[in-house]
């Protein structure tokens, strides 16, 4: 095992990925695999292999990203939905440096703690290493802002305090695989069944905007609310999603797997991040000595799923 360590180039023959190469924090060293996971978020494996991926919608635009943080001192007992409340007490009162309508909120996770989805980063591009520096700076000096108006406009929250803010940057989206199969808003839409299924999801279209305005918010609000689903309903993830067009040795997991850009926004969410990690680790131990992905037979792969507790109403296995 090496932590600490980053991808920094692949080589590749034939549609194969030979080695994936890293720097460490004493040396540059290469590794060899039978297959190869990209778990990365951001594609960054398939692309430097050069397989195709799309990036943000068709403008380059990226939803944004958020710092999350933990405050302390929160009475709970007092405190009142939604957090968003008085936002536009606050914008008129000049706290924000940046009118933001969308506020997810403060959740509990403590008897007097709380962890925070407050505060947008626009602009954010989560594969270049300026832009998510200046991200970090400027998230950090907005989470003063968001302490001024839990503290001054909503009830439970007047004696917070900052206990600690995420060591990295809550990035929603990057780039994203074109695979051998893609889910699309339309397989949402008929709640979709794949042969070749490896878990189903329930999660809404959840397309943060990627600017600061009342269209922008006012289009997310639009498909959070309208594109969700009724108990019991939910969408099947194909293997297919998995695969890199144009690798035969790699798996993909997480908020890249082949997608548009509205089922991305739902899949991108950790019970799906779940879902596709558990699926390509199995996938990737089924395959043979040399690591073709699409030979592994489906129904076996569905079979081990099963018995590790997935759930495949649709599977044959």
């Amino acid at each position: 095992y090496r932590l600490v360590s980053r991808l920094i180039a692949v080589q590749q023959s034939g549609g194969r990925v030979t080695y994936a190469i890293f720097a460490g924090k004493t040396d540059l060293f290469a590794v060899s695999a039978r297959v190869f996971i990209d778990a990365t978020g951001d594609a960054l494996l398939c692309h430097l292999a050069g397989a195709p991926c799309e990036k943000g919608d068709e403008n380059g635009n990226l939803m944004a990203a958020t710092l999350c943080s933990l405050w302390a001192g929160i009475d709970w007992k007092r405190v009142k939905r939604p957090d968003s409340r008085n936002l536009e007490a606050a914008f008129a009162d000049g706290v924000f440096t940046t009118p933001d309508l969308h506020l997810p909120g403060m959740w509990r996770v403590g008897r007097s703690l709380g962890g925070g989805n407050i505060g947008h980063a626009f602009g954010v591009d989560g594969t270049d290493e300026q832009s998510l520096t200046a991200s970090f700076i400027y998230s950090r000096k907005l989470l003063n802002e968001y302490e001024r108006y839990y503290r001054q406009y909503l009830d439970g929250y007047e004696d917070m305090e900052l206990v600690a803010t995420a060591p990295m940057m809550g990035i929603r989206e990057t780039r994203r695989i074109l695979g051998d199969a893609v889910l699309t808003l339309e397989h949402f839409l008929a709640r979709a069944a794949f042969e070749d299924e490896i878990g189903r999801y329930s999660y809404p279209v959840d397309i943060h905007a990627a600017k600061p305005d009342l269209e922008s918010y006012n289009t997310f609000h639009k498909e959070h609310t309208e594109l969700r689903y009724k108990k019991g309903e939910s969408y099947g993830i194909p293997y297919g999603c998995l695969i890199p067009q144009t690798l035969d040795n790699v798996l993909t997991a997480g908020r890249c797997v082949s997608t548009d850009r509205y089922m991305q926004s739902s899949i991108r969410v950790m019970p799906g991040c779940y879902i596709t990690g558990q699926a390509a680790g199995i996938a990737a131990a089924l395959t043979g000595p040399d690591g073709a992905v699409r030979a592994i037979d489906i129904r076996l792969l569905q079979e081990r799923l099963l018995a590790m507790g997935a759930y495949l109403p649709n599977s044959r296995g």
